[in-house]
């Protein structure tokens, strides 16, 4: 089940599309993969979704199974962030 990830981290994935930060993104099954950060969105069952640009195209990623993004821009606005675990307690 979709559990809805922590409001101040939606605010750190704001900015990473905000700026289209190139990102490594880390997925909680092991994976991981360099890509641009586009934008987010909910499906119609209230799933959310990272949209990110990588080669082939926009992909979607649901935020459940990003375990962290790391900027790769000089001076981003944040460093490394551990998504995996941190949910909204609304």
């Amino acid at each position: 089940m979709y559990q809805p990830l922590d409001c101040d981290l939606h605010d750190l994935l704001e900015i990473a599309c905000l700026y289209r930060y190139l990102l490594r993104v880390e997925l909680v099954d092991g994976g991981g993969f360099e890509a641009r950060a586009l934008t987010t969105h909910t499906s119609a069952d209230k799933e959310e979704f990272f949209v990110l640009e990588v080669e082939d195209g926009p992909c979607s990623v649901r935020l459940d199974r990003l375990l962290a993004i790391t900027p790769l821009e000089s001076g981003a606005r944040f460093g490394r962030v551990e998504l995996a675990g941190r949910v909204c307690s609304a």
